[in-house]
């Protein structure tokens, strides 16, 4: 039977990993139970290990402009301690990623071989991680970039929203973002098939197909949930500053999946009307 260690297995994505492995030899261990940067907690945990979904990581996108040592140690310095003990053991090597490596000022999808760009220190130290994993074990390692993540498990875009609903009339929402909203069921699922088909190397986009504005996702969640879409008002990021800037642009292209013969992602639109009624309808504000 295929032992599969999840690191981060705590987080939205990891928990529906861990479910989505329940029949094989999972080993899910969270941010408390095992420190990614901890070569000898790493070796340890690698030691008889047939693959290694890494879904740890430092996601505090703002903070993370002040944070910058936490945020390299747990997006760069953890991948590498990862990836090294996977090289030794001959375990494979699943690293999560994500669109903020990238520049986001594209106008088409970007491919996944796209030059790494980041604007953040987020993004950068992303992108260092992806460096530092491609550099010391390329021939055993998947990197799978996603983005605009939700799930039934931690908060996401889809549960602020429709618990907004329950206290204001209208919410203002950014239209000049685009991505891909992807449901971290949907994704686990992907991951499961980079596992059971062997996949050994290579860099895919692990997002629902399609693309959409943080508006217009705002609302579908309203119209699904059978509220009113137009208590959705548009409005720009700059009405929104925040510390650290975010991808104007983060659509992926998926087009490596098919190299390997494997299915990309199905649509955004397709995935929310399943993840709905199993992951929200129970929100106040969203009955």
């Amino acid at each position: 039977m295929t032992t599969v260690l999840i690191t981060g297995a705590s987080g939205m994505l990891g928990r529906d990993l861990t479910d989505l492995c329940s029949d094989l030899d999972v080993r899910p261990r969270s941010r408390t139970q095992l420190d990614i940067t901890d070569v000898s907690q790493v070796q340890d945990a690698v030691a008889g290990v047939d693959v290694v979904v890494n879904c740890a990581a430092y996601t505090k996108v703002d903070q993370a402009e002040q944070d910058i040592d936490e945020a390299t140690a747990a997006n760069a310095v953890g991948p590498r301690v990862l990836a090294t003990a996977c090289k030794d053991s001959g375990a494979r090597l699943i690293h999560l990623s994500t669109d903020y490596v990238f520049r986001g000022d594209a106008t088409t999808p970007y491919p996944e071989n796209s030059p790494r760009d980041p604007v953040s220190v987020y993004g950068a130290s992303k992108a260092a991680g992806e460096e530092a994993v491609l550099a010391t074990y390329p021939e055993g390692s998947v990197i799978i970039r996603t983005a605009w993540l939700y799930g039934e498990h931690g908060p996401s875009f889809p549960r602020t929203m429709l618990n907004a609903s329950a206290t204001r009339d209208t919410l203002n929402v950014v239209d000049d973002q685009v991505g891909q909203p992807t449901w971290t069921r949907d994704l686990a699922r992907q991951i499961r098939l980079v596992i059971d088909h062997d996949i050994r190397s290579g860099v895919f986009h692990g997002t629902n197909a399609g693309q959409t504005s943080w508006w217009n996702f705002a609302k579908t969640i309203f119209d699904t949930a059978g509220l009113d879409p137009d208590r959705i008002l548009p409005t720009t990021s700059a009405e929104f500053v925040r510390p650290a800037p975010r991808p104007a642009w983060s659509v992926l292209g998926h087009a490596a999946w098919a190299a390997v013969g494997l299915p990309a992602m199905r649509s955004w639109e397709e995935a929310f009307a399943e993840a709905y009624p199993e992951c929200f309808s129970d929100i106040v504000g969203g009955q």
